[in-house]
């Protein structure tokens, strides 16, 4: 998969959230989104994923359009701000329900899905009684389980504790060994840094290519 964003600028009420953003990302790397808070980490994420339209400009998957040729990316796994779930089912009912929107993924790869991610997929109880790191967990399993060839995450390392944390670095690193292309937005330098192969900084909705492996 290769991503051509050119010159994309997004404007909502007068502001301008990304300015003139032009980058080129392909499969089997890890980006990293670095910037402070409000820098437009977030909002090129949704770019990508098709969830907002440039104001000018154009996002491309493979040379074709979003919003022209199509909607969405054909293969896309999310992680966007908070997960949300049904806080009364499992875990793995969440994901099932999920899966059926597109019946793409099997329950033996749901389960094994919730495995890698440090959670028990038997577990009897309801998401509601989730941890705040239980639920990041959930979300990373939802965003993976269809094995999806571009994979957006925003802080996916959110409320882990250090044995979480190695665990979901271990995942992307599979994952981009499997071919996916990862974008992630990440504050903490010290996990940002080591597990992306390119660091791209993000101010004022500009961006920066920054560290290169």
């Amino acid at each position: 998969m290769k991503i051509d964003i050119t010159h994309a600028t997004k404007e909502i009420g007068g502001s301008i959230l990304l300015d003139d953003v032009t980058l080129t990302l392909q499969s089997g790397r890890i980006y990293g989104l670095q910037g402070p808070n409000g820098s437009g980490k977030t909002m090129l994420l949704r770019l990508i994923a098709g969830l907002i339209r440039p104001s000018s400009g154009s996002v491309a998957i493979d040379g074709k359009k979003l919003g022209a040729d199509m909607d969405f990316p054909p293969s896309v796994g999310l992680l966007i701000e908070n997960p949300a779930f049904l806080p009364n089912n499992t875990g793995l009912k969440n994901l099932e329900l999920l899966a059926s929107l597109k019946g793409t993924t099997d329950s033996g790869q749901i389960r094994r899905t919730l495995s890698r991610t440090g959670l028990d997929p038997d577990d009897p109880r309801k998401v509601r009684k989730y941890s705040l790191g239980m639920k990041q967990r959930l979300g990373v399993a939802a965003a993976i389980m269809e094995q999806p060839d571009l994979i957006l995450l925003d802080e996916p390392t959110n409320a882990l504790d250090d044995k979480g944390i190695a665990c979901i670095c271990d995942i992307l690193r599979q994952e981009r060994e499997r071919g996916a292309l990862i974008v992630l937005a990440c504050h903490d330098a010290e996990i940002l840094y080591p597990l992306s192969d390119e660091v791209i900084k993000v101010c004022d909705g500009r961006v920066e290519r920054g560290q290169m492996k």
